[in-house]
């Protein structure tokens, strides 16, 4: 079905959520309890929901009692293997408490565009939904060099959006919404909606306020909301302490209205 506006959210069948590592690692790691309550209760309603989580490189750099994000690739995917396991077993935790089982998918972006290996992780993903499980998808940053260098998993969850027709992606992070140029700025103003195909003329889109941790920001949020939009799908981008009110289809954040025309992969 086409989300065309924020009063359908309740009605979508099937959401993609993505995080972003400043709002689930380091200090603000307690924020995994709240945005899990948030999953859970539209969960329960029915609608199949698949979250995309950032966090395992950061997650796991105070396991390797590094003083902060390393810089050579080894020890990189190092931090990523430790911290993928660390993550996931906190989101675990917390969905214990709804009885929703997690299932682990690592993908890269290379996966989604080769036809062999995009056919089998639809597949996977299609039956882990079937089954009410949730899905939890991250970069397999072990392997991914490149994306680990220059990827970030806003544009993944796009992929993701695209590859399994969801009515909506819900990109989070530690802004609220898309402004008319960066929100601390005198003047700024919250962009409350975007037409299928505005260019956003006039608009100063710059990076995220949270940095050191993550490697998106509002231009790769932009870039992902446009790629899932022309894709058909019903964008929303906010923060993560909102996620429960966007789910619930309350006035919050930027509204990417979908490409109506536009067919499903």
């Amino acid at each position: 079905m086409v989300i065309s506006d924020r009063s359908m959210i309740r009605a979508a069948r099937r959401i993609v959520v993505k995080v972003g590592s400043s709002s689930i690692s380091g200090e603000n790691a307690h924020q995994i309890g709240p945005l899990v309550d948030a999953l859970a209760a539209t969960h329960s309603t029915g609608t199949q929901v698949v979250l995309v989580s950032s966090g395992a490189i950061a997650t796991g750099i105070p396991y390797l009692a590094l003083d902060g994000r390393p810089t050579d690739l080894a020890t990189q995917q190092a931090a990523a293997a430790v911290g993928q396991n660390v993550l996931i077993y906190r989101y675990q935790d917390s969905l214990d408490r709804y009885d929703i089982v997690a299932g682990q998918v690592l993908l890269t972006a290379g996966d989604l565009e080769n036809p062999t290996p995009r056919s089998n992780a639809r597949r996977a993903m299609e039956r882990l939904l079937d089954l009410r499980i949730l899905p939890i998808v991250n970069e397999n940053d072990t392997v991914a060099t490149q994306e680990i260098r220059f990827g970030d998993n806003d544009r993944l969850a796009a992929l993701v959006t695209s590859l399994i027709g969801a009515d909506l992606l819900v990109l989070l992070s530690d802004v609220d919404a898309l402004y008319t140029k960066p929100p601390q700025e005198p003047g700024a103003e919250r962009i409350d909606f975007v037409a299928a195909g505005d260019p956003l003329d006039g608009v100063e889109i710059g990076a995220s306020s949270l940095a050191g941790v993550g490697t998106g920001g509002a231009v790769t949020k932009v870039s992902a909301a446009r790629h899932a939009a022309e894709s058909g799908s019903a964008v929303l981008i906010t923060s993560t302490g909102l996620v429960r009110s966007a789910l619930a289809g309350e006035s919050v954040g930027t509204w990417f209205e979908p490409q109506a025309s536009s067919p499903r992969s």
